[in-house]
């Protein structure tokens, strides 16, 4: 039961997620705001009714300590600058004027909203996406001992769940490397979660690589 239910309501979920994403193409806020009911209310249902716990405690606080929370940074510092590096050895083929274009266009964010866009997805978007996919979908499911399938599992959903996003943004060849390049990040965030059993080190490692990516998008819309 607990198992076909993070399986199934996080498909659901993505598959949703992905349809409001390329087929409604509605605003950003209003993106946000689904997204926000889908990844917190249904680790919510789960701990609350399925697994009979309160639902804070999915946070595990208690295992919070400097020794785990060091590896965090120090990823996280790493990721930041292999996102600014990538970015740089790529700059040329990718088309920041035609990104900004459709982020306009399609999801009205602009340049006098991106540095308050920038702020949620640093920190809150981040959170929501490890709160779901590593609190939720990974350390579950390594707790019901399907260590392998967990690892593989919310590895391929969190890279497939990006293409919703960035699906439209660049050529194939690039959505296939970012694909990979994501699978591969979601493997080493979860193997970092196992280390204090909560999902505190991987979000520390997204907040450090979104900055990167914003640095860029401040670039894209002429803010610095």
């Amino acid at each position: 039961m607990k198992k076909k239910y993070i399986i199934l309501s996080s498909l659901v979920a993505c598959i949703l997620l992905y349809f409001v994403e390329q087929v409604l193409v509605v605003s950003y806020v209003v993106k946000t705001i689904i997204k926000i009911l889908f990844f917190i209310f249904i680790p919510y249902a789960y701990s609350k009714f399925i697994k009979k716990q309160k639902p804070s405690k999915a946070i595990n606080y208690k295992n919070i300590d400097k020794e785990h929370l060091k590896m965090g940074f120090l990823f996280g510092i790493m990721s930041f600058f292999i996102v600014l590096i990538t970015y740089y050895l790529l700059r040329n083929i990718i088309d920041l004027q035609s990104i900004s274009e459709k982020l306009q266009s399609n999801s009205k964010i602009t340049a006098s909203s991106f540095i308050y866009v920038g702020l949620y997805i640093t920190f809150g978007n981040s959170f929501l996406e490890e709160y779901f996919f590593r609190g939720f979908i990974f350390l579950n499911l390594y707790e019901l001992k399907s260590k392998k399938f967990a690892y593989i599992y919310s590895s391929l959903l969190f890279g497939l769940y990006h293409i919703a996003i960035f699906k439209t943004w660049f050529n194939s060849g690039l959505v296939g490397l970012a694909l990979i390049g994501l699978i591969s990040i979601g493997f080493i965030f979860n193997w970092l979660d196992t280390k204090s059993k909560n999902f505190i080190n991987s979000w520390l490692v997204h907040i450090l690589a979104d900055s990167a990516i914003i640095i860029i998008g401040l670039r894209m819309f002429g803010i610095v």
